[in-house]
């Protein structure tokens, strides 16, 4: 009798979890949420435990707008605008890298903004 009282709670709370949220628990690699996070505190000081509460929700938020490739492609494509020189102007000439550029800056300003992440003025 236990063992199907388990069963029965175990597809009840199986079925009350959204599996959007199982899918993107899992769609970003651990080494590369625990680099944004880092990333994000070198980039918004401030008081610790409040700023890894904050950076890994802005993730959290990212995760549900793009899945990991696409996040590579577009942080990609981002960072490669700012290459320097002739070399960094194959990038900065290319209409679809700085639409995707530009996309992923809007993203992440989104992001950061829903999880109270103040934008400092450069």
């Amino acid at each position: 009798m236990s063992a199907s009282r388990n069963l029965i709670r175990t597809a009840a709370l199986l079925l009350c979890t959204p599996l959007g949220t199982l899918v993107h628990a899992n769609d970003f690699p651990t080494l590369d949420r625990v680099m944004y996070v880092r990333d994000c505190l070198r980039e918004n000081p401030g008081p610790q435990f409040e700023m890894i509460s904050k950076c890994s929700c802005a993730l959290d938020r990212l995760a549900e707008q793009v899945k990991y490739e696409e996040y590579v492609t577009l942080s990609t494509e981002a960072n490669a605008t700012s290459i320097a020189g002739e070399r960094g102007s194959t990038m900065r000439d290319n209409e679809g890298v700085q639409k995707d550029a530009k996309r992923f800056r809007e993203l992440q300003a989104k992001v950061k903004n829903s999880c109270f992440i103040r934008s400092e003025p450069k």
